[in-house]
Formats: structure tokens, sequence, C-alpha cells
């Protein structure tokens, strides 16, 4: 049985730092892209930032350019999210992805057939 497992969330004051981690089981997903989504409330469910399957290529959305990195473990089969200086419009519950397609890096969510449980960020002002 797969599981993706987050961890890292929490309340930071603006300015501050998380790392978000995501452990996949069940199986290897090494042929595959990783990703981070989050969903603010009362809005859609948003990319964050993807990891390619061979690690090379990595894509973020423009509000966090510069400030967000995804990073991925192979021996660990865990992706991460180091998220730095922290804005209140980062606050949403964060869901790590991956699955679909073997070897394509995709920002849509409908891809992405195994999806982790969300952990909450919430930065305050």
């Amino acid at each position: 049985q797969v599981q993706l497992v987050e961890s890292g969330g929490g309340l930071v004051q603006a300015g501050g730092s998380l790392r978000l981690s995501c452990a996949a089981s069940g199986r290897t997903f090494s042929s595959y892209a990783m990703a981070w989504f989050r969903q603010a409330p009362g809005k859609e469910r948003e990319i964050v930032a993807v990891i390619s399957w061979s690690g090379s290529t990595t894509y973020y959305t423009d509000s966090v350019k510069g400030r967000f990195t995804i990073s991925r473990d192979y021996a660990k089969n865990t992706v991460y999210l180091q998220m730095n200086s922290l804005k209140p419009e980062d606050t949403a519950v964060y869901y790590c992805a991956t699955g679909g397609p073997p070897m394509r890096t995709e920002i849509r969510s409908e891809p992405y057939n195994y999806w982790g449980q969300g952990t909450q960020v919430t930065v305050s002002s």
C-alpha cells in the first residue's frame, strides 16, 4: 500500500523558515516527478514546486521563486520543500504528490495519483 506522509508544517512568523518533508512508502518513485501543492482557505489547490524524476529539472510557481527550494532523496524515497522568507500569503495546507505518467514533469494536479494527507503551514504577520 502506497503512503505519502508529510511532516514539518507549523506556525512561524513572517520572514521565518520551515522545511517540509514527504516520505513515500510502499513502492519507489525514482521514475516519477514529485511535487508540492498547497490550498489556502477558500482558494483552489495550486502548484508550488515540482522536481523531475531525474532531479535535474525543477519548477516553481512565481510567488515562491527565490524563496522555496524543492529537493529529493532517492535513497529515502523522500521529497523536501525548504521554505525561506515566509509570508502570510504562504499560509495553506501543503500536499505532496507523485505518480502519474513516468518520467513526465507535470504542474497540473490531475496527473498525480498519489497524495499525502497534507500539513498545515501558518505564517503570522
